[in-house]
This record gives C-alpha cells, sequence and structure tokens, in this order.
C-alpha cells in the first residue's frame, strides 16, 4: 500500500521543540520532492517547507525560516521537520505530501498538485 504516515505532533509550550516525522511506504521517496504542509483552524493551508528529491535543496516560509529544519533520511525513506522556538501561531495540523518530479534539486512550497497526501498530526503550542 503506498502511503505517507506523519507522527511526532502533540502539544507543546511556547519555545518548545517538535519533530515531525513524514515515512514513506510502498514507494521511494527518491524520485519526489516533499513538502510540509500545515492548516490552522479558519486557515488556508500554507506551505511550511520543502526538501528536494537530492536532499540538497530547502526552503521554508517566511513565517518559520530560523526556527525550523527539514531533513531527509534516504535509508528511512522518512522526512523531519524539527520545528523549535514554537510560537502558539504555528498551531496546526500538518501534512507532508510528495510529487514526483524528474528534476532532482527543485522542490515548491505551494499548494500544486501531489502524487500523495499523509494524514496530517496536530501540533499544538499553548501554555
Amino acid at each position: 500500500q503506498l502511503q505517507l504516515v506523519e507522527s511526532g505532533g502533540g502539544l507543546v509550550q511556547p519555545g518548545g521543540s517538535l519533530r515531525l516525522s513524514c515515512a514513506a511506504s510502498g514507494f521511494s521517496l527518491d524520485n519526489y520532492f516533499i513538502t510540509w504542509f500545515r492548516q490552522a483552524p479558519g486557515k488556508e493551508r500554507e506551505g511550511v517547507s520543502c526538501i528536494s528529491r537530492s536532499g540538497g535543496s530547502t526552503m521554508y516560509a517566511d513565517s518559520v525560516k530560523g526556527r525550523f529544519a527539514i531533513s531527509k533520511d534516504n535509508a528511512k525513506n522518512t522526512v523531519y521537520l524539527q520545528m523549535n522556538s514554537l510560537k502558539p501561531e504555528d498551531t496546526a495540523i500538518y501534512y507532508c505530501a510528495v510529487r514526483r518530479t524528474v528534476v532532482s534539486s527543485v522542490c515548491v512550497l505551494r499548494d500544486a498538485t501531489y502524487d500523495y497526501w499523509g494524514q496530517g498530526t496536530q501540533v499544538t503550542v499553548s501554555s
């Protein structure tokens, strides 16, 4: 079965950290770029961070630059989103999505057509 499974969400105090995981099964991430999205209640879904097939190119939304870091473990077929200095406005459901590409050094943050989506993991930042 082809699927993406996110994990690592939870409740954290402002200033805390979480690491989200996006594990792929049934296919290899080697042929896809990966984008993390989030959607807060009443807000549009936004692209947070992405990583290219090669892992050599990354992008971040301005709202998370300097606080979030995306990485990829090819051996585990998993992408991570390390989130530090979390703020209440980071509260949202976080999703990973992948899009097949022949270009190894490109990824995008926009909400385009993706091949697979995960089910989402809730992140709540609150004291």
